[in-house]
């Protein structure tokens, strides 16, 4: 049975991290939703906070942290 950080690891190629894009595909968003979701004080936002990380202007999220508010958000 694959957990949520393998298939967010086969998302991201092998990477810890994932982009912007990959994360909304994954949630099935736009990636202006999540952009927007970040900079306001939504419920999606404070959940996806914790697991932002910046490289450089970059934006990227941790997938170990993913996986925990995938994990959160199912039970």
């Amino acid at each position: 049975m694959m957990t949520n950080v393998d298939l967010l690891l086969r998302v991201s190629g092998g990477s810890p991290l994932l982009t912007l894009p990959q994360l909304a595909n994954v949630l099935n968003k736009k990636p202006a939703h999540i952009h927007w979701a970040l900079s306001t004080d939504s419920e999606l936002g404070k959940k996806l906070q914790p697991a932002k990380t910046r490289l450089g202007r970059h934006i990227y999220f941790r997938v170990i942290d993913l996986a925990k508010v995938l994990d959160e958000s199912v039970e």
